[in-house]
């Protein structure tokens, strides 16, 4: 079986659960054809560079399939003919990598950058007063 990596693209007025929802069934047609899917990763609600569909924002997730490319292929067919998927590009992919994608390692990445840039500026948020108090 060769390696895949799949994004999608789920409209903007879904709900996370339905998102959740969105991956299962698209997890149990991969199953159905004989594939597996490696690893899931919601990479959350994201502005869209153009309107697609009347939308400028989108669920954005990612898939990493050990599948074969019959399952791929039926994979696609049901992502084109659902109507809360906007868009979704499939990839062949020599291995599949392990760990967090960029993605979410950039977004770990803005977080550290806040906490620094908040202790920087003396917003602690554990409330307390760094300086010592002296007798």
């Amino acid at each position: 079986m060769a390696f895949y990596e799949n994004v999608f693209i789920a409209r903007q007025d879904v709900s996370s659960g339905q998102v959740e929802g969105l991956i299962a069934t698209f997890t149990g047609i991969v199953a159905e054809q004989g594939g597996k899917v490696a690893k899931t990763e919601y990479w959350g609600l994201k502005n869209l560079s153009f309107r697609v569909k009347k939308n400028r924002k989108g669920h954005y997730v990612l898939l990493c399939l050990d599948a074969p490319a019959k399952a791929v292929s039926e994979l696609e067919r049901n992502m084109r003919i659902h109507e809360d998927v906007l868009r979704y590009l499939t990839v062949r992919v020599e291995e599949l990598e392990e760990g967090p994608s960029i993605q979410i390692q950039a977004r770990s990445a803005r977080r550290e950058r806040s906490r620094d840039r908040d202790s920087f500026r003396g917003n602690d948020r554990d409330g307390g007063d760094d300086k010592e108090e002296s007798l």
